[in-house]
């Protein structure tokens, strides 16, 4: 590996919310043209998966964790910098002034590594049953456990109150 690949760094770039994916493939297209691929070696959107329920069927959907950000691996030179800066969309650098930060390994591991499962139901919310031994009941969420994908929810049962905990694609909002 080259000494320019390795002091190579990763920099946010802000842009107008909405044009990251015209950035990433403007800044692209620009790094192509110009032959700069030993510059600017990669251009990338952190996204997450989410899982949305709608009618009782889960619908994987990807969502930018980072609204109006681009991350940027590149080397730090004037004319690197002049291209990410002059691309349509792009509002500057993340950083102080007119210097950019690079982010540190833990921070950037983390950006392009995350993904989490998440429902667009929120606790205390009236939700109904779907399927189980307790379909048709409508009970209120009491908790959402995003990495086990569970939902407890409690449920009026023969005039008590009972705690169930059911998988995401078992309820739907009322």
């Amino acid at each position: 590996m080259s000494e320019k690949a390795e002091t190579a760094q990763w920099y946010v770039v802000h842009t107008y919310s909405g044009y990251e994916n015209k950035v990433k493939a403007n800044l692209e297209k620009s790094v192509e043209n110009n032959g700069l691929q030993h510059l600017i070696q990669e251009v990338s959107i952190p996204v997450e998966e989410v899982v949305e329920i709608r009618n009782g069927k889960r619908h994987a959907v990807q969502r930018k964790i980072f609204p109006g950000y681009v991350l940027v691996k590149m080397l730090m030179t004037n004319e690197a910098w002049y291209i990410v800066r002059n691309t349509r969309g792009v509002t500057g650098f993340v950083g102080p002034g007119s210097h950019p930060v690079p982010l540190a390994g833990s921070e950037i591991e983390f950006m392009l590594t995350r993904a989490a499962v998440s429902i667009d139901i929120a606790v205390g919310e009236d939700v109904r049953v779907l399927s189980g031994p307790l379909a048709e009941h409508v009970g209120k969420v009491q908790d959402i456990d995003t990495i086990r994908q569970k939902i407890t929810v409690v449920v009026s049962m023969f005039g008590r109150d009972v705690s169930v905990e059911l998988d995401y694609d078992q309820v739907v909002r009322v």
